[in-house]
C-alpha cells in the first residue's frame, strides 16, 4: 500500500481533525525513528499513520482499540508486521506485553506525540519549534501535567536502544518538520 492509499484509507475511517493530526505526527516520528535505527521507513511510517484507524469505530473503547484496526488492515492486505505493531500499540486489548522493537517504537512514539503537543500548548506561541528536549523531559516528572499520558510507555524508547533525551530530540525534529500541517 502506498502512503497516499494509506492516507485515503485513514480518512475513510477517521474524521476528527485532531486524530488525523495525531496520526500525521505519529507517522513523522515513526519515519524518523526508522531512519535513526536503520529500519524500513515506509513500513514504520504506515504503522504510525494507521495505528488509530479504528478509534472512531470503537468509540474510544480501549478493550477493542487495536484489534479492530488489525481486522481493517488485514482486510486491506497490509504487511503482517504493520498489523502486529498496530494491534500491539494498545497491549491492553491484546492481553499480552509488547516484545518487538517495532511494537515498542510505535507505542512509545505515538504516545510521545501527545505529550509533545501538550508541552507546546503551554508555550506562549503554542508552537513546537520552541519546545526544548529538556522541557519535555522535565515535564515527564510532573505527574499532574498531561496526567493521562503513560510515561512508562514513552520510556519504552529504552527498549529500542534510545535514551529518553535522544528519543525526544528525534521526535521533536520529526514534528517540527510537519508543524504547519499540525498547526503547531
Amino acid at each position: 500500500m502506498t502512503r497516499e492509499e494509506a492516507e485515503a484509507l485513514l480518512k475513510r475511517h477517521v474524521k476528527n481533525e485532531r486524530m488525523l493530526d495525531h496520526s500525521y505526527a505519529s507517522e513523522a516520528v515513526l519515519r524518523a525513528l526508522a531512519r535513526r535505527l536503520g529500519r524500513d521507513e515506509e513500513k514504520w511510517g504506515l504503522a504510525g499513520l494507521l495505528h488509530d484507524i479504528d478509534i472512531e469505530a470503537v468509540g474510544g473503547d480501549l478493550s477493542r482499540h487495536g484489534s479492530e484496526a488489525g481486522r481493517i488492515l488485514v482486510q486491506e492486505g497490509l504487511d503482517p508486521e504493520i498489523v502486529d505493531a498496530v494491534k500491539m500499540h494498545n497491549e491492553t486489548a491484546c492481553g499480552k506485553p509488547r516484545q518487538t522493537e517495532f511494537q515498542h517504537a510505535l507505542a512509545a512514539g505515538e504516545t510521545l506525540t501527545g505529550f509533545i503537543v501538550a508541552t507546546a500548548l503551554v508555550y506562549p506561541d503554542k508552537k513546537v519549534a520552541g519546545v526544548k528536549v529538556k522541557s519535555v523531559t522535565k515535564r515527564m516528572k510532573e505527574k499532574a501535567f498531561a496526567a493521562s499520558v503513560n510515561r512508562d510507555t514513552i520510556r519504552e524508547c529504552e527498549k529500542i536502544g534510545l535514551s529518553l533525551d535522544e528519543f525526544v530530540e528525534i521526535s521533536l525534529g520529526a514534528m517540527r518538520g510537519i508543524a504547519d500541517r499540525l498547526g503547531l
